[in-house]
């Protein structure tokens, strides 16, 4: 008997899965990005349900109020301004908010086998989803609402619409891309300081320029410049909806043709800055070449006083020009402090005691004086075991203050009594000044003793730990009005004076310096028993997280 060998037959080969598009991998991992980050914190999730339900509104009634100017002689003059804004926005929000929408940073992808062009079609269809692309789609739409008129015009308005979000968003990526080392980099992030900046100077620019052009003739005046920016993309797109409507086809061809060749241009721009992320090495922790020197000798340091006092002198002023958090916050009171008044004077409905709200920004700095040294303060309560070593401790931060907000005072107090013309109230507006940042100091040496939080060092704009809000704001509205009080008696007697001794009102300036000395130096004092006798206490606060 013969034996057969029984050979398995081959089944059907199973049919080759194609692989998914990579734009369709980015898109879902978007998607799956923002749904899981909703399942972690409920703070979170309450504040991303919030940016959006608040979005939402904000652009149904922007959205509502520009189809209102359908018909309007000026509507296409407000609608292309407002697409360049737009595209202004998305071109620079990327440079002061670089964390916004850190998982498209491209950087990240640089050890994977993507080739530039699919990469970039992947991340443009990614960066459509979010909340400021939908906020942007419901002002792209009611912006051609606005000025699209007949059939063609409705057919140019389907048109322009995907191509203003298109740009916005390729705008945004493409600067974005290009100056990603940067923004990965200390001083990138030292960007978002100026975010605060930027918007307390463009809302008070808004303001002063809205009143003057309604003071000067209106929309009207914004023709000329309409003119201009309805030839820049991407607001040509909404430029070219409006010339449809007018039957200048022409034109509109010719904006619509500046549209896709811009576009198409900002993709190349991206491309390239993607080619160049991927293959170039980053050199960002290649150490300085350069000899060592002892950058805390000589100079400016030298002048300082030795011992303790120097020191943290020295140490504060770091912390105002190195630590984002600290840094931030200066930067925004030396300028909120002198655009208020300022702009006050320019508006011809200024006083020149709005110097005092400078004078006061600066104040508030004194207030929670241990909470930028978050946990590393256990290195000061090691060297503080007496009241009067806490005592030169609070008093050579307060000098370090000092040597900023003297000046800055002084220099506000003078540009506000120049713009006003009113050198006869400079001495009594300078003594009311200084005697309220003299009773800020008071009350912030008593706050930081008594009412300290920490500051967190991550996120931008969170500076209270969660569950130190209310000792934060307890402390620092508590603190501003003990000082209201404490200078009550120097701004009682410039009332007086003004009122009934005009001639005797320079005397101010001298009682004021006095006064805030002196009530700098009670604060201090009545603040160094309690610090060095709650250290723990202090610790333990400003080491939350």
């Amino acid at each position: 008997m013969t034996a057969t060998t029984a050979r398995p037959t081959a089944g059907p080969a199973p049919a080759a899965t194609a692989p998914d598009s990579l734009t369709g991998v980015f898109v879902r991992l978007k998607l799956s990005l923002m749904r899981n980050g909703l399942k972690g914190s409920s703070k979170r999730k309450a504040a991303w349900i919030g940016s959006l339900v608040f979005a939402l509104v904000v652009a149904f009634f922007a959205t509502f109020g520009l189809a209102l100017l359908r018909g309007n002689a000026h509507a296409g003059t407000v609608v292309v301004l407002l697409a360049a804004i737009l595209a202004l926005g998305w071109t620079f929000m990327p440079l002061f908010f670089p964390t916004g929408d850190e998982t498209l940073d491209p950087s990240r992808l640089v050890m994977l086998p993507l080739r530039p062009r699919p990469l970039v079609r992947a991340l443009l269809a990614s960066s459509l989803i979010g909340i400021g692309p939908l906020f942007t789609l419901c002002l792209a739409v009611g912006s051609v609402i606005a000025v699209a008129r007949g059939t063609a015009g409705a057919v140019a308005a389907v048109v322009a619409v995907p191509l203003l979000l298109l740009g916005c968003v390729t705008l945004a990526r493409a600067v974005a891309t290009a100056n990603v080392r940067l923004l990965s980099s200390r001083k990138g992030r030292d960007l978002a300081v100026l975010s605060g900046l930027l918007i307390a100077v463009g809302a008070q620019v808004a303001n002063f320029a809205g009143q003057r052009l309604f003071q000067t003739g209106g929309l009207a005046q914004l023709e000329p410049v309409e003119a201009v920016v309805r030839w820049l993309p991407p607001a040509t797109a909404v430029g070219m909806v409006d010339s449809v409507g007018d039957g200048a086809y022409g034109v509109a061809a010719a904006q619509l043709a500046l549209t896709l060749g811009a576009l198409a241009l900002l993709l190349w721009f991206w491309e390239r800055s993607l080619t160049r992320l991927m293959v170039t090495p980053d050199g960002s922790t290649v150490a300085a070449a350069g000899p060592g020197k002892d950058r805390g000798a000589g100079g400016f340091w030298s002048l300082l006083p030795d011992g303790r006092t120097g020191a943290v002198v020295q140490r504060t002023l770091r912390y105002m020009v190195r630590d984002p958090k600290t840094k931030s916050s200066w930067v925004t009171a030396l300028a909120i402090g002198l655009i208020v008044p300022v702009f006050n004077a320019l508006q011809g409905t200024g006083s020149l005691y709005l110097a005092c709200f400078g004078a006061g920004m600066l104040g508030v700095q004194m207030y929670n004086q241990f909470g930028q040294d978050t946990s590393a303060f256990w290195m000061v309560a090691q060297t503080i075991s007496t009241p009067r070593d806490a005592y030169l401790e609070l008093r050579a931060r307060a000098l370090a203050l000092v040597l900023v907000a003297g000046p800055y005072t002084v220099l506000v107090t003078v540009v506000t009594a120049a713009l006003l013309d009113d050198w006869e109230g400079f001495p009594a507006a300078l003594g009311v000044a200084v005697a309220l940042v003299g009773s800020m100091f008071c009350s912030g040496a008593l706050a930081s003793a008594r009412f300290p939080y920490s500051i967190p060092t991550e996120g931008a704009f969170k500076n209270v730990s969660p569950g130190q809000g209310a000792l934060a704001w307890l402390g620092i509205f508590g603190g501003m009005l003990v000082s209201a009080l404490i200078s009550a008696p120097v701004i009682a007697l410039t009332i007086y004076l003004n009122v009934s001794q005009h001639g005797l009102a320079w005397i101010v300036l001298p009682v004021g310096a006095a006064w805030g000395a002196l009530a700098a130096w009670a604060g201090l004092r009545l603040a160094a028993p309690m610090v060095a006798r709650r250290l723990p206490e202090i610790l333990l606060a400003v080491s939350k997280d």
